[in-house]
């Protein structure tokens, strides 16, 4: 049985786990004893999979590599798809052509989950968004576990949870790609601007990547929208039809649709959807503990799905206010002769450094980006970069990419984080913000943007020395 009324799976499923990264090992733990059986296979070198390989020796989890997949393939009643893998992947449609259906492992976490999610996503932000919404669920004294994108693997979280507890699930438009049910209590989208175009063939196709998450909602449910982002607002359809789940906006400025909204974009004030029709006042602009204007959505998006859960206001401000940056994500590392160095390694596409840069007010920025370009049109970064940065300290394989459309700024690259550290130490002054914010993904030169952001940090941390300004 591959799928019961419930949807849930059970002893009768034979699973084969696709990929064995963060995601794919935590779905190998989870269902090894849940399910009738697990296998496992990846396409990456034998080399690559050491650590993968031992803890698949160790749990008993059988190994198949894909060249001799065929076999085993006969008994797999479901597919359980890493997020890094694409649909039209050559293994996966193999799959596929045997009629086993391939889902996601945050579909996989959804059925077994007996908990109410929130399911957050968007380009930039969902990282920082997901975490607060867990700590503001936290505030109110609920158990909450916050999982996905953001770190923990999803699936580990949605086993644990008691039907009392709440999931905040940080939930990409790659994990949305192969999903069937998952229908979460509450969905947040904060805005869509162009990334992965490595993957997807167009902004559209992008798009309706990340509207799958409102896919399977119902009057019962919620959808959380961010109405000053054109595509995002764009999601009902033309018929204004498209999600059934009632949907609460917010917004920089009050309009007619807007639950949320900015007063004289100083206050964030909540105008109740139903019962007391009086705007509230939730709290400050100024009393946001994170840098940045795009920092300020984020924020009211959570707010937004705080308050949709019927969580108290007092519990929501104080939680807001408790709220401290994530790490690589705009997190302040060292002070270093008066010059602050700035870790914003997560920013992997051109929007989230344009935020970043917007960041920081009229101080100078030295920014040290590059990596591995994803498709995506560096030219609106290159006018901001102009505008906004005094130097660009380039690095990875998109440095000869980004380098042309950056027209006035003083322009130097690196062949190491080091090196990059050290020549934005050179081109910096007093008052000035070193700011890492590549724009690009990782894998070019690092293990992972956690990595690059380490080694970010410790280079800082070597100028800094032992006495300086590092935190």
């Amino acid at each position: 049985m591959i799928e019961s009324t419930s949807g849930r799976f059970d002893r009768t499923d034979h699973a084969l786990v696709i990929g064995l990264g963060r995601s794919g090992r935590a779905s190998v733990d989870v269902l090894r004893s849940r399910l009738g059986s697990v296998v496992a296979t990846d396409e990456a070198s034998p080399d690559a999979l050491t650590e993968a390989l031992a803890e698949l020796h160790v749990a008993n989890v059988p190994f198949v590599a894909p060249d001799v997949l065929d076999g085993v393939l006969e008994g797999i009643t479901v597919a359980v798809l890493s997020p890094g893998i694409p649909l039209n992947n050559a293994l996966v449609r193999r799959v596929q052509a045997k009629g086993i259906p391939v889902f996601s492992e945050v579909e996989v976490a959804y059925r077994l989950c007996r908990a109410p999610i929130v399911a957050v996503t968007g380009t930039k932000g969902k990282t920082t968004t997901t975490a607060l919404v867990g700590a503001l669920f936290a505030a109110a004294g609920k158990t909450v576990h916050v999982g996905g994108n953001i770190g923990n693997a999803l699936i580990r979280e949605t086993a644990a949870a008691a039907p009392d507890d709440w999931v905040v699930a940080e939930v990409s438009s790659f994990q949305l790609e192969s999903i069937r049910s998952f229908k979460p209590r509450v969905s947040l989208i904060l805005n869509i601007t162009p990334d992965h175009l490595d993957r997807y063939h167009s902004m559209e196709e992008y798009a309706e990547a990340k509207f799958r998450i409102f896919a399977n909602q119902g009057p019962r449910d919620t959808f959380v929208g961010n109405l000053d982002d054109p595509i995002v607002a764009g999601a009902p359809g033309e018929d204004g039809n498209r999600i059934k789940a009632r949907a609460l906006w917010f917004a920089g400025e009050p309009h007619r649709n807007t639950t949320l909204y900015l007063r004289h974009g100083e206050t964030i004030v909540y105008a109740p959807p139903t019962g007391d029709p009086r705007p509230v006042d939730v709290l400050p602009v100024r009393e946001i503990p994170l840098l940045g204007r795009h920092n300020v959505e984020n924020v009211m998006g959570a707010v937004l799905v705080a308050l949709a859960a019927n969580l108290p206001m007092d519990a929501v401000r104080e939680g807001v206010r408790a709220f401290r940056p994530l790490g690589h994500l705009l997190e302040p590392v060292a002070e270093v002769d008066g010059v602050q160095y700035v870790d914003d390694s997560k920013a992997t596409n051109p929007g989230s450094v344009i935020a970043a840069l917007r960041s920081f007010g009229e101080h100078p920025i030295v920014l040290i980006a590059g990596g591995k370009a994803k498709g995506t049109d560096f030219a609106e970064l290159g006018k901001v970069v102009s505008s906004r940065a005094k130097a660009v300290v380039l690095i990875g394989e998109a440095a000869d990419e980004l380098g042309g459309v950056i027209k006035r700024a003083k322009i130097e690259r690196a062949a190491s984080m080091e090196e990059a550290v050290s020549t934005a130490r050179r081109l910096a002054s007093s008052g000035d913000v070193v700011l890492l914010s590549p724009g690009c993904a990782s894998f070019d030169m690092f293990q992972s943007a956690e990595h690059r952001g380490e080694l970010f940090k410790e280079a800082v941390r070597t100028l800094a020395g032992p006495v300086a300004g590092a935190r």
